[in-house]
């Protein structure tokens, strides 16, 4: 029988998962709307953003927010949509919680229409009611000019930044994927 502290908790994981749902899409939003004032209320005081390609590296709200200022003062308009989340709610402490968000964007740096494949590793923490960003790991997939979109996944080179090609922050890093080109290549089968 389920007592009724094992309901509450059940009952806050659920509101939880939605609220950290909902901070994930005001992220978004406030990119695109460059509202600076709501996207530095979404990261706690200690938080972090990073990438594996050292793009983008930031320690502590305040930097995170600059980071953000100056990455947004050389955008126009843009377009940030997630799709597929996995949440985590740290069965220990219901105040933290890990995910994996995927998502696109369509942005304009120094006015070149471009679009990007990412995917955020993301550690939350809920301060009095409300779930924060802790830490967030941007991972790109491409990101790249529009005019270059129909050739970049046969590149490896397929992060287009400060004017130079960088290579991608995944799937080439990930275990899985050097374990089947591995196992397939062997064989013949992989290209």
């Amino acid at each position: 029988m389920t007592t009724l502290e094992e309901l509450a908790n059940r009952v806050d994981r659920v509101e939880s998962r939605f609220e950290i749902e909902e901070l994930i899409t005001r992220y978004a939003i406030a990119c695109d709307e460059h509202d600076m004032q709501t996207f530095k209320e979404l990261f706690t005081p200690d938080a972090e953003f990073d990438t594996p390609s050292g793009i983008m590296r930031a320690k502590g709200r305040d930097q995170v927010v600059e980071l953000f200022v100056r990455t947004l003062a050389i955008r126009g308009p843009g377009y940030h949509w997630t799709h597929d989340k996995q949440i985590w709610i740290d069965e220990n402490d219901f105040d933290r919680a890990t995910g994996r968000v995927l998502s696109h964007a369509e942005t304009s740096p120094n006015g070149v229409t471009s679009i990007a494949a990412m995917q955020y590793d993301d550690d939350y923490r809920r301060q009095g009611s409300k779930w924060r960003f802790r830490k967030r790991t941007l991972k790109f997939l491409y990101y790249t000019p529009a005019s270059e979109f129909s050739a970049v996944l046969s590149r490896e080179k397929r992060l287009y930044h400060g004017d130079a090609w960088h290579a991608a922050d995944y799937p080439e890093s990930l275990e899985s994927w050097k374990l089947f080109k591995k196992q397939h290549q062997d064989s013949g089968e992989f290209d």
